[in-house]
């Protein structure tokens, strides 16, 4: 089978680490078929779509709504990158399906507005399917209403008229959208359940997304919360456009695009 490809974005190794572990554990993909290319230390090169089933953005420290004389050197390098892939993506409509950075990188890109009118700190929300999302292939067999785990500092707060939104919440009125017919976004974050939630808000304490005296709060609120169906999205995902054909090597050597597994 073609594996799936997962772009991340994170400095801390471990925190990485457990990223990946919580895509293929939610997504029940082997290691080996979630290909994992950390951004943030690699750059994107020319990725051979032809070799993969679908891609995944992952969630990230990033923002793209902060100034860009804020933004490191890294940070502006994996923005240029994006959207350069980005650009292919939509021209081929390319399975994609983005989180959090992911909504606000491919909404930036089709020209939406994100700032941080709609920032929600970390928390399990009520996310409600559109008329559009129910109807939608990736998101028809989720319930019209499911609870999710958020946290971001920025959200898209207009849209323009190439996103179809499809999910939202009371504090946040774009939580999924789609753009074509295969790429995808969610706000909320599918790939996360009440142990990796948990161990993602001790990490980021101190990274402005809540108080840190809320921690313990916040994690006691995490623990009584219920986020399976949000879990679909994967599941769905991988179902959808998962390939079962082998990737067929390149007649002629080309770029070769440097990927770390976990």
């Amino acid at each position: 089978m073609k594996p799936f490809l997962l772009i991340t974005t994170r400095g801390e190794d471990d925190v990485a680490a457990e990223e990946h572990a919580s895509f293929c554990r939610l997504t029940g993909l082997l290691p080996e078929d979630l290909v994992w290319l950390r951004a943030d230390q690699v750059p994107l090169g020319a990725i051979d779509f032809a070799g993969f089933s679908g891609i995944i953005l992952a969630g990230s420290p990033f923002t793209v709504s902060e100034p860009v004389e804020r933004k490191s050197a890294v940070e502006l390098r994996v923005e240029r990158e994006l959207g350069v892939l980005l650009d292919e993506v939509v021209r081929v409509d390319m399975p994609f399906l983005g989180i959090c950075y992911g909504i606000g990188t491919i909404g930036a890109h089709q020209g939406a507005r994100v700032d941080r009118t709609y920032g929600e700190t970390s928390q399990a929300v009520t996310i409600s399917l559109t008329a559009e999302g129910q109807a939608d292939p990736l998101f028809t067999e989720l319930p019209a209403e499911f609870d999710a785990f958020v946290g971001h500092k920025e959200a898209i707060s207009e849209v323009p008229d190439s996103i179809t939104v499809l999910a939202s919440s009371p504090s946040c009125p774009v939580q999924a959208f789609r753009v074509g017919r295969n790429v995808y976004a969610t706000q909320f974050h599918p790939e996360l359940d009440v142990a990796s939630f948990t161990a993602r808000v001790r990490a980021y304490a101190d990274h402005g997304y809540f108080e840190p005296h809320e921690l313990e709060t916040i994690i006691a609120r995490v623990d009584a919360a219920d986020v399976r169906a949000a879990h679909m999205v994967l599941g769905r995902f991988v179902e959808e456009y998962i390939d079962s054909r082998p990737v067929t090597p390149p007649a002629k050597p080309g770029p070769t695009v440097l990927v770390e597994g976990a």
